[in-house]
């Protein structure tokens, strides 16, 4: 749980608007679900205290930057062009980025770089 928790704040600290490079499967789920987490747990605390909806808002925002930064380098690690990401925003149509998201990674070097770390180990 710790490598996970480690994990999330690496793409958040080191990684926070890194548009370039390759994220393994790992690195994207974790950082996806740990923000799941996080969101409903804000929305549980919205609803009993009006108060935490601003916090919901914040922390919406302050992760925006790095979870298009982490799916386009996601799309990258799949060998395909980091504008992929944009697909998630059309209704219905969106959750093809979902099935693209869980596809393995490109085992070799590709166009946008060398192997993630959390495939090649």
């Amino acid at each position: 749980m710790e490598a996970y928790l480690q994990q999330y704040l690496d793409v958040l600290k080191k990684n926070y608007a890194n548009f370039e490079g390759r994220a393994g499967r790992q690195e994207f789920w974790t950082f996806t679900l740990i923000n799941l987490a996080i969101y409903v747990v804000l929305a549980v605390l919205s609803g009993v205290i009006g108060l935490f909806a601003l916090v919901a808002l914040a922390f919406s925002l302050a992760v925006l930057v790095p979870s298009i930064a982490v799916g386009v380098r996601r799309m990258h690690d799949i060998n395909r062009s980091g504008w992929w990401v944009l697909i998630a925003l059309v209704p219905l149509v969106g959750l093809f980025f979902l099935y693209l998201a869980a596809q393995p990674s490109d085992p070799a070097d590709n166009n946008f770089g060398t192997v993630a770390k959390s495939v090649a180990a």
